[in-house]
């Protein structure tokens, strides 16, 4: 029965059950053709995924659109076709190959849990969620992905679209995310034995496409009469939300020492924390406002500034990025320096035409660009 709806009037009741097989059908009509996916027909007919494929898509799109990962998948797999490959790769490189796609761990734990399937288990994941989970960097959604997608096992997978297609079909009126284990029993519920890798990913491809956040096309839908949600007309008003918290404010300082050639100095950040192992310009600590520094002054042992004379000119205008868990507002200082000045102890001169190739996060590059147009 639907869960108690937010809204006051009662939930109509849906004029049918949600049957996995019509979703199946659809399913077997309209899947997405993704790099990763092995066609519905083709499955059928015995042909099995790649589970580092199916393992490679599942990191790289947590919290990520499909569209951005499309381009960073086929560049891996160009240069790491097998985990073998991956698991041998300087762990530079792979920071590298992932700069621009966001959340950092998770390519350090790509590279970890790459090292322990080759170490461990001879190149060949683990077909189980219970030693799926003992890997680096693998969830329970995550093995529960890969278990399904990969091995055909009936596992639960739900991601921010299933949730979707499952509280409106419930009409779960519990708020984000107190409501996740009533998605999962009702997933699980609905979850069948037979075809479940193609199941899972037949919720997703339904929340994607169909049930949409924002006017949700029902009348394509295969769960359209199964819907509690659909039947009140209350379908976008699911998954309800809590209200949301404030992100704090950070503040902080980057310094960038250019060249004439346009050279700036890099280091890298800390293998470990926001953005470990990338690299980045010199900054400040990122947890308090840095205090503004007199264009002449020397560099000091706290503010992060490297040790050049200068001078030292900060921009107007500093650089803006939001992470998960706060804002940061980044001050830009420029110094220009000598051709043959030396770099420091574990910093590096990167030219212009290096920087694709270099593991810069989003912020590093809006520095640089700030920097370049300053």
């Amino acid at each position: 029965m639907p869960v108690s709806s937010p809204i006051s009037a009662p939930v109509p009741s849906p004029s049918a059950r949600p049957d996995p097989a019509r979703l199946l059908s659809w399913y077997d009509r309209h899947a997405r053709v993704l790099p990763w996916r092995v066609a519905p027909s083709a499955r059928r007919a015995g042909v099995m995924p790649d589970p580092y494929r199916v393992w490679l898509s599942e990191i790289m799109l947590q919290q990520t659109t499909v569209s951005a990962v499309k381009p960073y998948f086929d560049g891996f797999l160009a240069r790491w076709p097998t985990v073998m490959d991956l698991a041998a790769a300087d762990e530079a490189e792979v920071m590298k190959a992932w700069a621009g796609l966001g959340y950092y761990s998770r390519a350090r734990n790509l590279k970890a849990c790459a090292e322990v399937v080759a170490r461990e288990h001879g190149g060949r994941f683990p077909a189980t969620e219970a030693a799926l989970l003992t890997l680096p960097g693998i969830g329970p959604y995550t093995a529960a992905a890969i278990a399904a997608i990969a091995f055909d096992v009936r596992a639960v997978v739900v991601d921010g679209n299933v949730e979707r297609v499952i509280t409106r079909l419930n009409a779960i009126a519990t708020p984000m995310p107190a409501a996740k284990p009533m998605i999962r029993a009702a997933a699980e519920a609905l979850t069948p034995k037979t075809r479940p890798g193609d199941f899972a990913q037949a919720m997703m491809d339904l929340g994607a496409t169909i049930c949409t956040p924002r006017k949700p096309a029902c009348v394509l839908c295969p769960f359209d009469r199964a819907c509690a949600a659909q039947a009140a007309g209350t379908m976008e008003t699911y998954p309800v939300k809590a209200p949301k918290t404030e992100r704090p404010t950070r503040h902080g300082t980057a310094y960038v020492v250019q060249r004439p050639d346009g050279a700036v100095l890099l280091r890298r950040r800390p293998p470990k924390g926001l953005l470990g192992g990338m690299s980045e310009v010199p900054s400040s600590d990122w947890s308090t406002r840095a205090s503004r520094t007199k264009t002449e002054a020397p560099a000091t042992k706290t503010d992060g500034r490297p040790a050049f004379a200068g001078p030292w000119r900060r921009l107007a205008a500093p650089v803006e990025h939001t992470f998960t868990h706060f804002h940061l507002v980044l001050a830009v200082e420029v110094c220009r320096v000598e051709a043959r000045s030396s770099a420091p102890a574990d910093h590096w001169w990167s030219p212009p035409s290096a920087w694709d190739g270099e593991a810069l996060p989003s912020l590093m590059r809006k520095v640089l660009e700030l920097a370049g147009r300053g």
